[in-house]
């Protein structure tokens, strides 16, 4: 039994060595091929010879290592065998074209020569292309690797009463989970140690809180990983501060409003970049407004009820993506797969997340922010509170442009889930966070599963 668990225990180790290796290889191999370029501009850009010299050559390759690795960690880039490749992929490239992009300006300021920044940007496109090409094709042979290598982890469940569809999500991830044995928690506790050392997890599928609690102490005493849902208090409870004044310990939750300094901030890059949003893609606008016309002649814009901090409720700006009076029959009713009210232009602007650009005037007006919970109907929001009293807790803040349960769940996410996941960002939110919330709707914004809509059958419910 001793000697299974250390073979269990050294798999895990070696896996995280594997990706730990893979993050220093792609890091590298970019770092090279930067390396590569810059010495071909300063070869012959270098009047004065210091540009040619190893301290600086040293001092620009350490940078943009340290870059790449720091960017690749924060955005993901480096999950080999924790993400799918269609997650990694776009995280790679958006690491990629960060860091070059940052590069633009840290070669300007070591060269001392910011009348190079359109050389230095070709140079660093180029750059981009390559290394998203190289670096994607290295990529996709690790994760068939790690794949062959590490067999999915074989879990047992333990499950209740209550029927969600977290077995089938982790089915889904056939790579790295395998529910090799499922029991009731009513049967759970008598097996339990019996069955503990035979799988690689234990996941616990909401379970009373006694019983889910009895199970994480045992799993902890036994060096096993364990998988549950957290729930509401849970996530409130994980962003509290220990206290240490004495030699009890103690939590604080302060749950109190943003910081004075940190709404200022907030506020501040609200506006900036929703009037820089305006100015720039106006030329979108234009054609965008154009299209919708010539189709059918109706109204370019759609403002619809929505709810945002403290329950106020607004008017929310969209280009319209569906027919005149798509919603004639008097109640709301959210949009399905292959609803056949959403316009041909609809179609298109609904993928590109064009449809959304309007509500960058909300942002400059004040109703919403860029980042935070999307703002619901005033309808579901009332149904979902009457269901879910805690649902009150998304509107502690502005609703948002993209939020964390956008770039973490999907469309038809069901209304706990995607309460929990803005819990997470309203009880750990940051001016850091927000800056990852959007890079990672950039990486989103092409992934068909995020705008996948309800089925018939749960519109129908949502609109009962």
């Amino acid at each position: 039994m001793i000697e299974k668990k250390m073979k269990q225990r050294r798999k895990i180790e070696i896996k995280y060595v594997y990706r730990s290796v893979c993050a220093l290889l792609l890091t590298l191999i970019a770092t090279g091929m930067f390396l590569y370029t810059w010495y071909g501009f300063v070869s012959v850009n270098n009047q004065t010879g210091h540009l040619t010299g190893l301290a600086n050559l040293g001092m620009a390759t350490l940078i943009y290592f340290f870059l790449f690795l720091l960017i690749g960690r924060w955005l993901h880039a480096f999950s080999v065998g924790v993400d799918r490749k269609i997650v990694l992929l776009p995280s790679l490239a958006l690491t990629i074209i960060v860091v070059n992009l940052i590069e633009v300006f840290v070669s300007c300021a070591i060269s001392g020569q910011f009348r190079f920044f359109l050389e230095f940007l070709g140079r660093y496109v180029l750059l981009c292309l390559a290394q998203i090409v190289l670096l994607a094709f290295l990529v996709v042979q690790m994760v068939n690797v790690y794949r062959r290598w590490f067999p999915p982890l074989r879990l047992f469940e333990i499950y209740g009463d209550h029927q969600n569809d977290l077995h089938r999500k982790m089915n889904l991830r056939w790579d790295k989970y395998e529910i090799a044995e499922t029991i009731h928690v009513d049967d759970a506790l008598e097996k339990i140690e019996s069955k503990i050392n035979k799988y690689d997890g234990i996941l616990i599928n909401d379970v009373p809180t006694s019983i889910e609690h009895l199970i994480i102490k045992k799993c902890y005493a036994q060096h096993k990983r364990v998988y549950y849902l957290p729930k509401l208090s849970d996530i409130i409870v994980h962003s509290a501060s220990i206290l240490n004044i004495f030699d009890t310990p103690l939590f604080l939750n302060r749950n109190q409003e943003i910081p004075l300094g940190s709404a200022f901030a907030k506020r501040t890059l609200d506006i900036v970049a929703s009037l820089a949003g305006l100015i720039v893609l106006s030329p979108i606008f234009l054609v965008t407004a154009l299209a919708i016309k010539i189709e059918d002649g109706g109204p370019v814009f759609y403002k619809q009820a929505r709810v945002t901090k403290d329950m106020k409720v607004f008017d929310i700006i969209k280009f319209r993506s569906m027919i005149v009076n798509a919603e004639e029959v008097g109640k709301p009713q959210m949009a399905t797969k292959n609803d056949e009210r959403i316009t041909k232009v609809g179609r298109v602007i609904r993928a590109l997340r064009i449809d959304e650009l309007p509500q960058l005037i909300n942002i400059l007006k004040g109703d919403m922010s860029l980042v935070g919970p999307r703002p619901e109907r005033v309808k579901y929001v009332e149904k979902f509170i009457s269901e879910i009293p805690e649902f009150r807790f998304r509107y502690k803040v502005r609703g948002g442009l993209t939020g964390y349960a956008q770039v973490f769940g999907k469309y038809n996410t069901s209304p706990l889930d995607k309460l929990k996941l803005d819990l997470i960002y309203i009880t750990n939110r940051t001016m850091l966070l927000d800056l990852q919330i959007i890079l990672g709707t950039l990486k989103i914004l092409f992934n068909k599963e995020s705008t996948e809509g309800f089925s018939e059958e749960k519109s129908e419910k949502m609109g009962d």
